[in-house]
């Protein structure tokens, strides 16, 4: 298959349209309800194989020049490692009002990460996601610093740990390690993780 069939077998497949903004002429949008299987399509099936998730990127159409449509896209971009001049990019469309599309972290490990910090930043949430939780901003973060509307000067402080131990040492008993002894540094002070880290 070459990139221009592989953009055919998608829209005929998929219902995905090339996007004529791309000046590359590498994206194509689709539906979040299609997003998953179009997404391993172009892994598994397209001859081509896009076997590598190179970026997922959150995107902002707000105070954009001429938009129409959903405030929020998310895109992905690919690459196959055999064949490094076909690359690809799939883009969906998020409304402000449905923040959700499906993870694709059961097909690309690195696309866990990749949709954390898009989480983080805009809000979006990948429905299925293993482990969704802020990667970037502290737990008490408010808000998601790269939408246009988020005030740049806004001033957010820590006043609790987020305390890893237990996290970490739960991991380590999955894989069938015992912790039977901590140092003093990292013994768990209740106190002081109740307290916070802000101290007057």
């Amino acid at each position: 298959m070459t990139v221009e069939e592989i953009f055919a077998a998608l829209e005929e497949k998929f219902g995905a349209k090339r996007e004529p903004q791309d000046k590359w002429g590498v994206t194509a949008v689709v539906s979040s309800a299609y997003l998953h299987n179009a997404i391993q399509f172009l892994k598994d099936e397209s001859g081509i194989k896009f076997d590598m998730l190179v970026d997922i990127a959150g995107i902002d159409y707000l105070t954009y020049p001429n938009h129409e449509g959903p405030r929020f896209a998310v895109a992905y971009a690919f690459k196959s490692m055999k064949n490094p001049g076909a690359r690809i990019r799939l883009k969906v469309l998020v409304s402000e009002d449905d923040l959700k599309v499906p993870t694709i972290s059961d097909l690309y490990a690195n696309a866990n990460w990749y949709e954390r910090e898009v989480f983080d930043q805009f809000g979006i949430v990948f429905q299925g996601h293993p482990d969704l939780r802020r990667l970037l901003n502290h737990v008490e973060f408010v808000g998601h610093p790269l939408r246009k509307d988020y005030p740049a000067q806004k001033r957010q402080w820590l006043s609790t740990n987020d305390f890893m131990l237990p996290v970490l040492e739960k991991r380590l008993e999955e894989l069938g390690y015992k912790v039977i002894q901590r140092s003093k540094e990292v013994e768990t002070n209740d106190n002081e993780f109740l307290e916070g880290s802000i101290k007057e």
